[in-house]
This record gives C-alpha cells, structure tokens and sequence, in this order.
C-alpha cells in the first residue's frame, strides 16, 4: 500500500510540474503578444505622436548633458559655442583644445544627435541659464513658440 502511494504522489507531481511550466509558457507568450501590439499600435491609437517627439528630445538632451560633464571631467571646462557639440564627437580644433579628450568621443555612435524633427540642438557656452544652454526648437524649428511649437530646454527638464 505504501508503494502505491509513493508511485501515485509522483505522477501528481509530475502532472502539476508540467502543468505549471505550459501555463508559463503561455504567459509568457500572451505577454510577448501584447509588448508588440502596444509598441506598434499604441502610439497611433493614443494619437500623441508629438508628444513622444517632445519626451524623447528631452531625454537626448540629458544624454547630451552627460557627455558634456564628462567632457568638462577631461578637459577643465565645457566646449565653447564655437566649438559647439562637435566637440563632443572630435577632439576641438578652435579655441580652448582639450588636452585630455577622449579617444572615441563622449557621445555614442560617433555622431552628434539631431532633435525628433531632424535639426540640429543649439547649444550655447557659457549659456544665460548655467554654464551652457542646452536646447531643441520643437517642430517649427524656431525659437520660442507654444504648444508643440515650444522650445525643450535642458534648464527646464527635471
């Protein structure tokens, strides 16, 4: 009588065990499923396309702020205007040279980013709101402006 239980308490296990594991697997499926619906439909559903425009070009200029600091870590100071974001890229060939630059860059990809609508930051040093301005004009392409018009500033992002 032992025996038997013995074998019988093995094949629930077993059954649970595999029960277990496709339920998981279909999860995981399910959930796989869902990741590209959002990724692909969510956006166009939402409606808010310039909105993401806005959120991504903040998070480029943070980016762009940290390679900055590590430029200014190197260097003593941050590139000039006229060195401009290049320096980030290149090692400067105007102005203040960065003795210590980095070889590779600051700056992923070896190439300064362009905003969400294609143009270039404007990047300013010293700036009028810190060491450097750091900005991105919206869609219009131009200074100031409302709504999705609206500058990004790096002395604006939280």
């Amino acid at each position: 009588m032992n025996r038997h239980y013995s074998i019988t308490s093995r094949r629930l296990c077993r059954s649970s065990v595999a029960e277990a594991g496709f339920t998981l697997i279909e999860l995981l499926v399910v959930l796989v499923i869902i990741g590209i619906l959002a990724g692909y439909v969510g956006p166009k559903i939402m409606g808010h396309p310039e909105e993401a425009k806005r959120t991504k070009a903040a998070m480029q200029i943070q980016g762009i702020e940290t390679a900055l600091n590590l430029y200014k870590l190197d260097n003593g100071a941050y590139p000039s205007t006229e060195q401009g974001l290049q320096a980030l890229v290149e090692p400067p060939s105007v102005g203040k040279l960065a003795p210590k630059w980095r070889a590779g860059g600051y700056l992923e990809k070896g190439k300064v980013p362009v905003d969400p609508w294609g143009n270039e930051f404007v990047y300013l040093s010293p700036g009028t709101h810190g060491d450097y301005d750091l900005s991105a004009y919206g869609i219009d392409g131009e200074a100031g402006g409302e709504g999705d018009n609206a500058d990004i500033n790096n002395w604006e992002i939280e």
